[in-house]
């Protein structure tokens, strides 16, 4: 389940009329990156979770005989693509409420739109195979998600959670969403990457909106760990690295790599960076 519902207001103007998972990183959109990462892990059906001004993302994924360029995710993969709509955007948790059913009582993988993950090929399959291990591997694990440790800067900017963390998967203690970093000790910051279990679909159907009128996942995760479930964070690998788009200087630094990186672009556009930084220094 992938949700793309957010308004994306810190990236105006440019998203008045496109959505923000829709915005370029060298010729892909971002969410197709995305999507690509779930099919490597074997994914085979998507639901998008959009919202108004999201219908971008459905005409992308469709097959375009004008352009006459085949289909975008090869067929042999099996992709199913399904699409549902949150008549408001009422927070990540309320988005993934829209999901309940998708995986008839199963664990649900849910990937953030605006949220790339990078994976090296020595990091191995990625970080969505190690979460469905991690939580197919017992029967009381009732959601596994991504972690990594941020700046202290970058603490109220996610969800953090509380355990004893380190290069293995750890059981969750508490979950506390974007808080001051003077209120929590930890640094383990949530990856935008998770699987959970139907425990946390019932958590979600009795969560109240907090102040900002958000339905917040951290508050669903947050009452699974009280009744006795576990909750597994798993690391991020050495090598993956999260990207998100959802600011300016955020979009504008992972088009910066992934341009300069690219085989077919990168050497030259290496050249002309070097050659703006020179021009800047003297």
């Amino acid at each position: 389940m992938i949700p793309v519902g957010g308004l994306g207001t810190r990236l105006l103007p440019a998203t008045r009329s496109q959505p923000k998972e829709m915005l370029p990183v060298v010729d892909k959109p971002v969410v197709q990156y995305v999507v690509e990462e779930l099919v490597r892990a074997g994914i085979t059906r998507v639901l998008f979770v959009t919202g108004r001004r999201k219908r971008a993302i459905e005409d992308h994924f469709d097959a375009d005989p004008e352009l006459d360029t085949g289909p975008l995710i090869d067929p042999r993969t099996g992709l199913q693509i399904l699409y549902t709509r949150q008549a408001h955007p009422a927070g990540l948790g309320d988005a993934i409420r829209y999901a309940e059913g998708f995986g008839d009582e199963r664990g649900v993988v849910v990937a953030l739109g605006d949220a790339m993950i990078e994976t090296p090929a020595s990091s191995g399959s990625g970080i969505v195979p190690r979460l469905i291990e991690t939580f197919s591997q017992s029967a009381d694990v009732a959601a596994a998600f991504a972690v990594a440790t941020v700046a202290d800067e970058a603490v109220s900017r996610y969800g953090i959670a509380v355990g004893e963390p380190g290069d293995a998967p750890f059981a969750v203690e508490r979950l506390v969403e974007k808080p001051d970093p003077s209120d929590v000790s930890s640094r383990t910051a949530i990856m935008g990457r998770y699987v959970l279990g139907p425990e946390v679909f019932a958590a979600l159907r009795e969560v109240d909106r907090d102040a900002s009128g958000e339905v917040q996942l951290t508050s669903a995760l947050e009452r699974v760990v009280e009744s006795g479930r576990r909750v597994i964070a798993v690391p991020l690998a050495p090598g993956e690295r999260r990207h998100d788009v959802g600011s300016v200087q955020s979009y504008c630094e992972v088009f910066l790599q992934y341009a300069l990186t690219d085989p077919r672009i990168g050497p030259a556009l290496r050249a002309r960076a070097a050659e703006l930084i020179g021009d800047e220094r003297r």
